[in-house]
């Protein structure tokens, strides 16, 4: 029987059910250590952020500060506290600086673009992973507040109004970044295959 999170979550709540816990963690941790991960581009930093989210779920949710309010989506909530841990950590790092459809369909097909390897050829598929590795470069090459959008957007699978309220800015301003977002990863890609067209070949 397939749980809905809020079940998942009444579970823990009511009765302590730690195996309805461990199913929402393990039902969204690539969603939120992807988001970590985008944001502070270390393994092990992204890591340590995840395992601190959590830890700051269990809290709140044991303490009932009010934070969780039963109504919404449980990993929005959850995507919140991962944020401000991520935040903290690229804070005291001076890492980060505060900024105080169509674009669903734009998305949508930029990520899609991009190619499944589960089928390819080991060569290929080595050669995919190159080029993901250089996306990830690209993106953290964003402004802030584009790249938390697209990552928010990709990563963690949250709506436009979703972004919005976790980043206290309105819809068409997390619209905006996405659509900025999308055209300086399109920007750095055409630049970077002009340079690899430029560059003699190599024995």
């Amino acid at each position: 029987m397939h749980l809905q999170d809020e079940q998942l979550v009444e579970a823990y709540l009511e009765r302590g059910d730690q195996r309805a816990f461990g199913a929402l963690v393990e039902r969204h941790q690539e969603r939120v250590y992807g988001y970590l991960m985008g944001m502070v581009r270390d393994p092990d930093v992204a890591n340590d952020l995840f395992q601190e989210t959590f830890l700051r779920v269990i809290a709140a949710l044991q303490k009932r500060r009010g934070s969780y309010t039963r109504q919404g989506r449980w990993l929005a909530w959850v995507m919140r506290i991962a944020r401000n841990a991520a935040l903290d950590y690229l804070r005291s790092r001076k890492k980060w600086q505060d900024v105080t459809s169509a674009d669903d369909e734009d998305g949508a097909s930029f990520w899609e673009r991009l190619p499944d390897t589960g089928a390819l050829a080991a060569d290929e598929a080595l050669h995919r992973a190159e080029q993901g590795a250089w996306l990830a470069a690209c993106i953290d090459r964003l402004p802030p507040e584009q790249r938390e959008v697209l990552l928010l957007r990709h990563e963690a699978e949250l709506t436009f109004r979703e972004i919005a309220e976790l980043t206290g800015c309105s819809i068409n301003t997390a619209l905006g970044r996405m659509r900025y977002a999308l055209l300086n990863l399109r920007k750095m890609m055409t630049t970077a295959k002009k340079k690899s067209l430029a560059e003699p070949a190599t024995s």
